[in-house]
């Protein structure tokens, strides 16, 4: 895990540099930061979120059962395609935080891009719900 202030979302790539992010269901993992907390206080542990290992953190958006909707952070568009499922290294952080994070998608979202654009840390991130803004 890299933590970046920059970075950018293509097409091809997912987030550029992540080795994981063809083209997919599943190019670009995002995790809302209200969720992770939410996950940490249910077991009165608190940790950082890389410990999630997602490609994207945004503050708060509801992201449960948020299949369709598509999250718009400037240029870029993401289409959510799905729950991440929380995986076995959870487990391994500590012991209860897979549980903690099943609830309610706590665990983020699987995405592909839409629309590539530039990122830089502290955009404005919107959830559109349905079929929002189209790549173009």
């Amino acid at each position: 895990m890299q933590l970046l202030s920059a970075g950018e979302l293509s097409l091809r790539e997912g987030l550029v540099g992540d080795s994981r992010g063809k083209p997919g269901p599943r190019q670009v993992t995002l995790l809302s930061l209200a969720a992770w907390q939410a996950a940490g206080n249910t077991i009165g542990m608190t940790f950082p979120w890389t410990d999630r290992r997602a490609n994207l953190l945004v503050g708060d958006l509801p992201l449960y059962q948020s299949v369709g909707s598509r999250i718009v952070i400037g240029d870029a568009v993401l289409e959510i395609t799905g729950e991440t499922d929380p995986c076995s290294r959870m487990k391994a952080v500590h012991p209860g935080l897979f549980d903690a994070l099943t609830p309610d998608w706590r665990g983020g979202v699987c995405c592909r891009v839409l629309r590539g654009g530039l990122l830089t840390l502290g955009m404005e991130v919107e959830l559109v719900s349905g079929h929002g803004p189209e790549s173009g």
